[in-house]
């Protein structure tokens, strides 16, 4: 299948009305303006490029300045250009926020050749039916697509893109999210690492779940989604599980080298290969915790004399609750409370982590509020979501 959808996308690229060369548009070269002196090299910013930006497209002081520094004005017609790209953009439906989140990131678009880099790219957009709203967003998030390939790149992604997912409004909500989509070559990684993946039997809304919160973790190597496929098989999770596509993210996320240190990690905290081989099948998104979080968690709970790491070892998605607002508030206010014989005793730790925001606070929070002071509120942010 994916054959066929690379093949198609290659027949409508070398045959699109739009006559670009099959060329790569390298990042033009900023021209800086230096001043030398013993101990450093200060920039220059355009005054007629600053002046335009602020005055005519009502940029902002600070962004008129930025981009007006990374930018040289050589001669008027330099300048008029800079302003013909600006206004057509504004023309596709760029807002001035887009425009200088944009050129703020990337200023030389304003030095790109708008028949080549610029227009033909947007004009694709527009011919596969993206609204300008899509379309400016998209762009805005990541501009690095105006210097990718037409031909070569952007046309045969999208039209992969549009053969997997049905309508230009879904690419349009992925490319939101990554454009990484079109820098790669689909035809060549997304395409045959879904049709694996569906061969393999795992669920369709789980694959589309995974291209629109984890994208870049279908533009591995097939070989490589291969791979992971059987390391998840061989810890025991069913492909029909929920958990077996977060396994796979997990694991696509980091090298051979970094899951080994990750396992060592674990065995350092005082998970044995039993608990590891347990916890991954039941929630295998532990495993992006990093080690320094996991220390500080099991520092905090000794330091309270009442929970040990064990209870995290029990409980494992427990780990992914934030240490400064959720674990130190809460064990603070409990040993105050407990210092005061306000309380006679503390939650279990299943009730520690679980227990949501507006409960802890109208059990343990709001009826001792002259007693708990503003302790409540240093580091947490559960208070102030509930109106203390």
């Amino acid at each position: 299948m994916f054959l066929q959808i690379r093949n198609n996308a290659v027949h409508f690229s070398k045959n699109y009305s739009l006559r670009t060369r099959n060329s790569h548009f390298p990042f033009p070269l900023l021209s800086l303006v230096q001043f030398y002196s013993k101990s450093r090299v200060e920039k220059q910013r355009s005054p007629a490029i600053f002046e335009l930006l602020l005055h005519k497209h009502n940029f902002c002081p600070e962004a008129a300045s930025q981009v007006a520094t990374c930018l040289t004005l050589t001669r008027l017609k330099t300048l008029e250009k800079f302003d013909s790209t600006l206004s057509f953009f504004k023309e596709s439906g760029f807002s001035n926020s887009q425009l200088e989140k944009m050129l703020k990131y990337r200023p030389t678009l304003l030095s790109a050749n708008p028949d080549k880099v610029i227009k033909p790219k947007i004009k694709l957009f527009q011919d596969l039916n993206f609204s300008a709203q899509d379309i400016a967003e998209i762009i805005t998030n990541d501009p690095d697509i105006m210097y990718r390939s037409l031909n070569n790149r952007v046309v045969p992604s999208l039209l992969v893109l549009k053969e997997l997912l049905g309508s230009s409004l879904e690419v349009a909500k992925v490319l939101k999210i990554s454009g990484w989509f079109l820098k790669s070559d689909i035809g060549k990684t997304m395409a045959p690492n879904i049709e694996f993946l569906k061969n393999c039997g795992i669920a369709v809304e789980q694959i589309s779940w995974l291209m629109y919160t984890y994208p870049r973790c279908l533009l591995c190597k097939p070989k490589s989604m291969i791979k992971f496929v059987g390391r998840v098989d061989e810890m025991g999770i069913s492909r029909s599980s929920k958990m077996f596509i977060h396994a796979i993210r997990v694991l696509s996320s980091m090298t051979d080298e970094t899951w080994e240190q990750k396992l060592k990690a674990f065995k350092n905290l005082g998970f044995s290969d039993e608990d590891i081989v347990e916890t991954f099948r039941k929630a295998p998104q532990v495993f992006s915790v990093s080690e320094e979080k996991m220390k500080k968690l099991k520092e905090i709970l000794i330091a309270s004399g009442k929970y040990d790491f064990s209870c995290v070892i029990s409980h494992p998605t427990s780990l992914i609750c934030s240490v400064e607002n959720k674990y130190k508030p809460r064990l603070q206010v409990l040993g105050v409370l407990e210092s005061r014989n306000l309380i006679k005793e503390w939650p279990s730790f299943p009730g520690l982590y679980k227990m949501p925001d507006e409960s802890f606070v109208k059990k343990y929070v709001r009826p001792y509020l002259r007693e708990v002071g503003d302790l409540h509120k240093v580091g947490s942010s559960f208070c102030g979501k509930n109106g203390l």
